[in-house]
């Protein structure tokens, strides 16, 4: 996964810069990079973070850095932003999403006449340079950036920057966000989490449509290319990596949590001591989750975080399992002799899951009701980088499925969707047993959609019911 943040101003915009791209550091682990023009051209840098946050790596660079126009990412996959040298003159940009048709679009630009890509270290390509190259077969940045709406199979959402300003494209179907903010009638900034911009005294400007194109620079916005009709904002960024202050299409991620908690309390007929959710993202459907039902919430582990503060950074899961464990410290008088509720964002191996669950029966549960806050993922996402698994066979529902049927066709697959069929209450009775929880149930998928408070039509639920 990934985020971008870009500012401009008459003035410096460094700082803002700065900040709005450290306010996304939840949402990739990798690589930080961050671009900016000023009279001499372009000044970039981008700087490895697995083991050192964003603010550390970039301070020497925030001090000399000077421009008033510039953009940013932090990225859990590929280096970027990329300064690019074209017929269009010399851009910055950056991009998030995921294109599933990398060799088809390579093969294609090749016999265009293109000469070389740079590979990555595992023979990737970088894919922020092939929507680059992409652009570049167009007479102009606006038929070049829709060009790669047409071309890529998957999604992306960009930022563009040159001397004309930050030009800002969301994705075809609006599966990720992209936000202007302003302050003042000069300063704008762009940016995929909405509360970036707070504390930097930025006010919503606009929420661009999916597949809008606009123009971002210190004498205001325009929009080049209107918005479309059909949107499919990714509904995981509610339930998972979204940060809690930000909102997506009027809905915050924190609002949305607790309707999914509270939607899971009226279908619950369990009654455990208290309920807690899994730091960090669970933690707000537990609070929905509480609140419906008048059972307390409380906190039975807390997490660690003044040095383990990302347990999804080693490429090894079995790293990241003990990452995991050693963040989680035990509240043995709200475990010992207690039955809990626990309520996590997803169930995708359920290793980590099955390990927290011996964790609490280890230190004195009675009973641990397991709750997932999302329906059981059917599918890896095609649209985006966000799959923390590298194979769908690596998913707990497929791995039963296919032990209780002996293959995982998708007419096998959509027998299990309804949460009301045989087939279904089976699959989560078998994922039970298996991970060892006194009870679990999933969200409904009917339930999720309701908790978006939008259009159901607007959403992708690709990963649990296969529906493109």
């Amino acid at each position: 996964m990934g985020g971008f943040f870009g500012a401009v101003s008459k003035k410096d915009c460094v700082f803002d810069l700065f900040f709005g791209i450290d306010y996304h550091s939840h949402l990739g682990t990798r690589r930080g990079g961050m671009v900016v023009l000023n009279e001499n051209g372009f000044d970039r840098a981008i700087h490895n973070i697995e083991n050192a946050p964003f603010r550390t790596k970039f301070a020497a660079d925030f001090e000399k850095m000077k421009g008033s126009m510039g953009i940013g990412c932090i990225s859990d996959y590929e280096p970027q932003p990329l300064l690019v040298r074209s017929h269009h003159g010399t851009y910055a940009i950056t991009t998030v999403g995921k294109i599933n048709n990398v060799e088809e679009i390579v093969s294609k630009l090749f016999a265009c006449g293109r000469s070389h890509f740079l590979e990555m270290s595992g023979g990737d390509i970088n894919p922020t340079e092939l929507v680059a190259s992409i652009i570049n077969q167009k007479d102009n940045l606006i038929e070049g950036i829709q060009y790669v709406h047409e071309l890529i199979d998957g999604s992306i959402t960009l930022l563009l920057l040159n001397e004309n300003g930050i030009y800002v494209a969301r994705d075809k179907y609006g599966r990720t966000p992209a936000i202007i903010g302003s302050r003042g009638k000069n300063d704008y900034c762009v940016t995929f989490e909405s509360f970036a911009y707070l504390n930097l005294g930025y006010k919503e400007y606009k929420e661009l449509g999916p597949g809008e194109i606009c123009l971002v620079n210190p004498d205001g916005v325009k929009t080049l290319v209107n918005p479309g009709n059909k949107m499919r904002i990714c509904t995981f960024l509610w339930v998972y990596y979204g940060y809690p202050t930000s909102s997506y299409e009027g809905l915050s991620v924190e609002k949305m949590r607790y309707n999914c908690g509270k939607y899971m309390a009226r279908r619950d007929t369990v009654k455990p001591d208290s309920v807690a959710g899994v730091p960090d993202s669970g933690t707000a459907h537990a609070v929905g989750y509480a609140n419906e039902s008048g059972i307390p919430f409380e906190r039975p582990f807390i997490k660690y975080t003044p040095t383990w503060l990302r347990s999804f950074m080693p490429t090894r899961q079995e790293k990241r399992n003990l990452i995991a464990r050693m963040k989680l410290i035990p509240v043995h008088d709200l475990i010992n002799g207690k039955s809990l509720m626990l309520i996590d964002d997803s169930i995708v191996r359920g290793t980590q899951m099955r390990e927290t669950t011996e964790f609490l029966y280890n230190s004195g549960a009675k009973e641990v009701h397991i709750r997932s806050a999302c329906p059981p993922l059917l599918y890896g996402c095609k649209y985006l980088n966000f799959s923390r698994t590298n194979s769908e066979l690596e998913l707990i529902t497929r791995k039963t499925i296919l032990r209780l049927e002996g293959n995982c066709d998708r007419e096998t697959l959509d027998s299990y969707v309804n949460p009301d069929s045989d087939k279904y209450k089976t699959m989560v009775e078998e994922i039970r047993k298996e991970l060892h929880f006194t009870s679990l149930q999933f969200n409904r998928l009917d339930d999720m959609k309701k908790a978006c408070e939008i259009d159901e039509d607007k959403l992708c639920t690709y990963c649990w019911d296969g529906k493109e």
